[in-house]
């Protein structure tokens, strides 16, 4: 047991490290290319800080544990809330991630919306629609698909016009060649991609180990792991004041994690969501909550005097810790 957990957080190390470099790097190219933090966190930083998720889950469905797969992809959105609602009442953001400055990035968060809602039918109705099946792909995994296209497309052209109508700044440009910090992302996301595996090895033999369950050690020890690369990233953006950055990295990435299950449903004979609990569905009820109380908090024109009247980050902490008790009970 003991041998097991020092694996567990020296795996973890290796991912917070890789989650520094990432987001450095991530900043970078975004005043390199022009393309802005928010469109760079939402896509690229997203995707390479969900890898862990990737590797994770892949390596659970092929050994069987399907539900520890869908409570790490579940229970990871709603830990990386978790962290932007922590972040944003204890960092000196002072209102400005969950605030109107923010507000670009509820397209984002409505994309992270549709998709978990998505999920979240295909598991409660596995028993009552017919496995349509094309492509190796059910019914459910196919919107998901087509719903992240359209609305990468959507946000991808929100950027390109507000990138284009914001006003010129006095910000020192980036004097390094473009392929130093694309060097150190994909360092960052080859070691991400190598230790994944054997975070799932070992959070599996931790849960046959601490009884605890597939389910629950998916929605919170896993989750919370794979989750530091967006700890990390975020934390490191709001130091560098990049909150576009930090929130996009946030809501790009549950998005990410709902486009994962068409990995896992390829990989898994016949309709993976006729394995999963609908335990979990738990979990992405909250994950929905807590996404919606965000976006009001990014809408809300009447500005916050104390952080201790935060309504959209206190709702977010206590939706996500009453879930978590919730999947306690159950799993």
């Amino acid at each position: 047991m003991t041998t097991l957990i020092l694996l567990f957080f020296a795996y973890a190390v290796v991912i917070f490290i890789a989650g520094v470099i990432l987001s450095h790097s991530a900043d970078q190219i975004a005043e390199i290319t022009g393309f802005g933090r928010l469109l760079i966190g939402s896509i690229l930083l997203a995707g390479a800080t969900s890898l862990p998720e990737l590797t994770v889950d892949v390596t659970a469905v092929q050994l069987g544990h399907t539900d520890l797969a869908a409570g790490d992809l579940m229970g990871s959105c709603l830990m990386n809330l978790l962290i932007l609602a922590i972040l944003d009442l204890t960092t000196y953001s002072r209102g400005k991630m969950l605030s109107r400055e923010a507000a670009a990035h509820a397209l984002s968060a409505t994309l992270s919306i549709a998709m978990i809602a998505i999920v979240s039918l295909g598991i409660l109705a596995k028993d009552k629609i017919p496995a349509l099946e094309f492509g190796g792909l059910v019914l459910p995994t196919w919107l998901v698909v087509m719903v992240y296209v359209f609305g990468v497309r959507v946000v991808f052209i929100d950027q390109r016009i507000a990138v284009a109508a914001a006003p010129t700044t006095s910000e020192q440009p980036v004097n390094v060649p473009f392929w130093v910090p694309i060097a150190k992302f994909a360092a960052a996301t080859v070691a991400l991609i190598l230790v994944g595996p054997r975070l799932a090895e070992t959070a599996g033999k931790l849960a046959e180990v601490s009884g605890l369950g597939n389910t629950f050690v998916g929605t919170t020890l896993v989750a919370l792991t794979t989750s530091l690369p967006e700890l990390v990233s975020s934390l490191v953006a709001i130091r560098m004041k990049a909150f576009d950055l930090a929130i996009g990295n946030v809501f790009g990435s549950n998005a990410f994690n709902m486009l994962l299950f068409v990995v896992l449903d390829f990989m898994f004979p016949g309709s993976v969501y006729m394995n999963i609990s609908q335990t979990h569905v738990i979990t992405s009820l909250a994950v929905i909550i807590a996404t919606s109380a965000a976006v009001m908090g990014q809408l809300y024109r009447v500005e916050r005097r104390s952080p201790f009247i935060e309504p959209d980050a206190w709702l977010v902490v206590l939706v996500s810790l009453a879930a978590l008790g919730i999947v306690y009970k159950a799993g």
